[in-house]
């Protein structure tokens, strides 16, 4: 069954010809759609690099990752600790990160350097069922949707930007879309529709 994103961007205005992007992703249904990625870089200018972050993990538990989806500055390292009483065989053939975790156990972690920006799906080769998205993010404003679908990117300068949403059931290339906004002092709105397909039957509740 086809579904429709709604993206309503609203531009709150700051101090120092800056605003705050709030977005609201929300199904035709109204209901709130939770981990898509919104991020937004600069026209016309650099954008700005993100601060190197840590303490960044991807869990493995109850036979699934979570996050579902994590967003991390490139250069970030993740860990991936096994809190399940099986073990797990984590690998991702990303161009972004391509990386195999060979078998290990409950309460053993590995942890991965991810240097290029991109999506990085995640998969277990024991556990067919369990899925997962690392973003990693080349701007100082990327953020995932909360479970209300909301997200707030701070700061973001006045000017005209190019502001992308992703999510991995987005009917697109990339399963990405992006459209240019005008960031300026007065607020206002904006927003798009976007065609979102069903997720896989292994991942259940947990794909938006």
């Amino acid at each position: 069954m086809r579904a429709w994103l709604l993206i309503l961007i609203l531009l709150t205005s700051m101090p120092a010809h800056a605003a705050n992007l709030a977005i609201a992703v929300r199904g035709v249904d109204g209901k709130p759609i939770a981990n898509a990625v919104v991020s937004v870089h600069l026209i016309d200018r650099p954008t700005p690099a993100p601060s190197t972050g840590h303490g960044f993990a991807v869990q493995q538990k109850d036979l699934q990752f979570s996050p579902f989806v994590l967003v991390v500055p490139v250069n970030s390292d993740v860990s991936f600790p096994n809190l399940d009483k099986v073990r797990h065989h984590v690998y991702s053939f990303s161009p972004a990160k391509k990386f195999e975790l060979k078998l290990y156990a409950r309460e053993q972690e590995r942890l991965v350097h991810f240097d290029k920006p991109g999506i990085v799906p995640l998969g277990c080769n024991i556990h067919d069922q369990m899925s997962g998205f690392i973003v990693v993010a080349d701007t100082a404003w990327a953020v995932r949707t909360d479970a209300s679908g909301n997200a707030v990117l701070s700061g973001v300068p006045a000017g005209q930007v190019s502001l992308s949403v992703w999510h991995p059931w987005l009917r697109t290339p990339g399963n990405s879309m992006t459209k240019q906004v005008a960031v300026g002092a007065n607020g206002g709105s904006d927003g798009f529709t976007v065609s979102l397909r069903p997720p896989p039957r292994a991942v259940g509740s947990t794909g938006y």
